[in-house]
């Protein structure tokens, strides 16, 4: 056994899954291993979190949203065991039914399901918000610059430092002045592949909710932008309108305020998406994030036609290259 093995074991021991079985789960993109335990008498199963020191984000952040998530009527997993000096956490097994799995079977439940997962976001705007970091114009504007000093920099081989500094400037400012206002908890990479559909519990509870951890506080348009604008799957634009339009109706936001907001951080996003894809392959050994850099790139391009983004509009067109075949292959090979 290594260490860490031995680690998880002293602490499955003190539960009802120390005769379990182990096997393993697909991860995400961070260094976060997952297990699935089975009970062999009762078939009960859980998963097991082992979330490194250094490596990956602490536990304590996973514990505290999923505890404030679960008490305000949401999906989070339930905490069975926790080690937070190591970085261990036994959870409830929220099952196998992802969004994205779901409609690949069943392409006709987009809109329940969609609804749904748009009904936990009205629900987290109403909610009490938690003392968290905020995601901030200053830190949305490093971020999106991942687009050129670690997409545009690996295929190309260098970036325009005079245009990131100048789209910095001005995208900071047009964040500044569209996204300001009152802040909710979001969760930052809310999408088909991290929520879980859970048909026989009832309303905002059929949606499981996965990773996350990184939550922080942001502008309410955020976590519908990672919903709808999921570069895992095409969503369909007649969904993605009613979605945007039924959390207009349900929240009483500004409806221009809102449209606004929602173009420029789907830009912001999808610019860090661009220099977070390219920096996992080539420098984490991750090269199938490439594939998703074309879904990518169509999201930003359809985001800077918004008005709003104008003064960076034709800046980023410019100085970032399209993910071109010969493009894609320079990342491969980088």
């Amino acid at each position: 056994m290594t260490n860490r093995a031995v680690l998880a074991e002293a602490l499955i021991a003190q539960t009802p899954w120390s005769n379990a079985t182990h096997a393993p789960l697909a991860g995400d993109a961070s260094n976060r291993r997952y297990e699935r335990l089975t009970d062999p008498n009762t078939g009960r199963t859980a998963v097991l979190m082992d979330s490194p020191p250094g490596q990956a984000e602490p536990v304590e952040a996973f514990v505290r949203m999923a505890k404030y998530l679960r008490n305000i009527g949401l999906s989070a997993p339930e905490i069975y065991a926790e080690d937070t000096e190591y970085g261990f956490l036994l959870l409830e097994d929220l099952g196998d039914d992802l969004f994205a799995r779901v409609l690949k079977q069943t392409p006709k439940m987009e809109r329940e399901l969609y609804e749904a997962a748009t009904d936990v976001l009205i629900k987290l705007y109403n909610a009490p918000t938690l003392s968290l970091p905020s995601y901030d114009p200053t830190l949305m504007t490093e971020l999106a610059a991942l687009a050129f000093t670690k997409y545009a920099q690996a295929v190309l081989g260098e970036h325009d430092a005079d245009a990131r500094v100048r789209f910095e400037h001005r995208f900071a400012d047009i964040l500044h002045r569209e996204t300001s206002g009152s802040k909710v908890v979001v969760q930052r990479d809310y999408h088909a592949e991290n929520m879980i559909w859970l048909p026989d519990r009832e309303g905002v509870k059929r949606v499981g909710l996965l990773d996350f951890q990184t939550a922080m506080l942001g502008h309410p348009a955020y976590d519908l932008v990672s919903m709808l604008q999921d570069v895992r799957r095409d969503v369909a634009p007649g969904t993605e309108m009613r979605m945007v339009n039924r959390y207009i109706a349900a929240s009483g936001v500004n409806d221009h305020d809102f449209r606004t907001a929602y173009a420029v951080l789907g830009a912001q996003r999808n610019l860090r998406i661009l220099g977070v894809f390219a920096r996992l392959a080539t420098e984490y050994g991750k090269p199938h994030y490439i594939d998703l850099i074309p879904a990518t790139w169509a999201h930003l391009m359809r985001d800077l036609n918004h008005p709003s983004l104008v003064t960076v509009a034709d800046l980023v067109r410019e100085a970032l290259p399209a993910p071109t075949p010969e493009n894609l292959n320079r990342l491969r090979n980088t």
